[in-house]
Formats: structure tokens, sequence, C-alpha cells
């Protein structure tokens, strides 16, 4: 099986830190240029120094479509392409029931975690990926399979992604293949509040006994990029410890 990326172009969102610069990581070291991006320049010039190969970096709001597209010109004119887009970024501004959230907020996640997706997917299409081809991963959350206290808006619109996945693999093939990962629940900054209070616990529950870190995502994430899933679209593969037949959402 070639997991291999070499000649290959990829565009990480939030590829600064956590599952975004691990997923960045991989790809670089199997032979992909990469573009990675996020809001903050320090990040992503330490980022991108960390990791092997030619990776550039990108300014870029997730959630703001002339970035997007800004970004996308970037990576076609500093890279030579574009091969592979993660939709990697997301936000959560909001902990607690969906009867407590406030528009603001729950406006902000679906502009970030939902039509973020949509949005830099449609400019990659538009830009490149109708006329050479491509491949799309989106990072879901097992979350959207479920119900899940704490994070319901969250796992809303990540559900949203999950639908997501699939309708634009319906539309955008054969060109184009659009794939999902479903995280359980990993240890990146977003998610430090919920490894500190209740990551120990959930450990227990899982049947590997342990909540993941970022590099358990980007294995899966290679796959997906490479050639050794070429018969694959429209699945969202839940990476999660085991959390989902244990009957939690990770």
């Amino acid at each position: 099986m070639d997991m291999r990326l070499d000649g290959k172009v990829a565009l990480v969102t939030g590829g600064s830190r956590g599952i975004g610069r691990a997923i960045a990581t991989a790809f670089a070291d199997a032979g992909a240029r990469v573009m990675i991006c996020s809001r903050k320049a320090d990040s992503l010039e330490e980022a991108a120094q960390s990791m092997p190969g030619e990776v550039a970096w990108h300014v870029a709001n997730a959630g703001d479509p002339e970035q997007a597209q800004a970004t996308i010109d970037a990576t076609i004119e500093r890279l030579g392409g574009l091969d592979v887009l993660v939709n990697n970024a997301a936000t959560n501004p909001y902990m607690g029931p969906l009867m407590g959230i406030d528009a603001a907020r729950a406006d902000k996640t679906v502009q970030v975690n939902q039509l973020g997706v949509l949005t830099w997917t449609q400019l990659a299409w538009k830009t490149i990926m109708s006329e050479r081809g491509g491949n799309v991963i989106n990072i879901a959350s097992t979350g959207g399979f479920g119900v899940t206290p704490g994070i319901a808006y969250y796992s809303v619109t990540k559900a949203a992604v999950i639908h997501l996945t699939k309708q634009m693999a319906q539309e955008l093939g054969p060109k184009v293949r659009v794939n999902a990962i479903a995280p359980g629940l990993v240890r990146t900054d977003m998610a430090k509040a919920l490894v500190e209070h209740g990551g120990e616990a959930m450990a227990k529950r899982l049947p590997l006994r342990r909540i993941g870190e970022p590099e358990d995502i980007a294995g899966p994430a290679l796959f997906l990029a490479s050639d050794a899933s070429g018969w694959m679209t429209g699945v969202t593969i839940p990476v999660d410890g085991g959390a989902l037949v244990s009957g939690g959402a990770g």
C-alpha cells in the first residue's frame, strides 16, 4: 500500500497546533509540499520550522471567505498547485446545553465549523480542483454521531460536517474524493478543559484505555490523502479509542 504523497500539495487549515499540526507534519514527512494556515503568524512560523520538507504558511481566519481565497491562491502560487485540502480548523466558544447558547456564539460556531468546510471546499473546487481533481478531508467529531453534554452546539456543527462530507462526495465525484475523520477526545489545546476534567475517567471507559493524541488522527488522514484510499469517498471514519462501541461519543 503506497501512502507516500510525493509530488502532491496539501493545505491544512488550523495547521499550527493540535490535530492540524500533526496532520501537516505527517503529510510533509510523506513527501507533500504543505501549506498551513491559522490566525497567528508566530505560531505558524514556529510550526512550519518544526516540520520536515517544504512547508509554507499563511495567516487566515478559517471563517472568512476572502482570507480563504487568499490562502488557496497563495498555496497555488508558492507551492505549485493544490491536491489535498484538509478542513481542520474549528472553534467552540460555548460550553453548555443548547438552551443556554446565544445567537452570536452559535453563529460563530457555524461560521467556522460548518460554513468554513463548505466555503473552503467551494473555493478549492472553483479555483483548481474542478479541472485538476483533488482530495478533501474534513475533520468532524464523534460528537456528531450522538448526544454530547457540554459541547452540544459544537457537536451539532460536526454532525453537519458529516452530512456535508456525504453530499460533497456525491456532487464532486469523480474529480474529487471527499472523506472525513471523526476524532474522539484528543489531547489538544481546544479540548484542554474536557481532558482535564474528564479525560482520566473517559480513558478508563475506552477499550484502548487512553484518550487520543494528535498523531492518532494524522495516520488516518495520511491514508485518506494517499492513493491507498483511492476507492473511498463520502465516508466518515471514527478514530476514538473505541468510544462509540462503549456507548459514548468520545
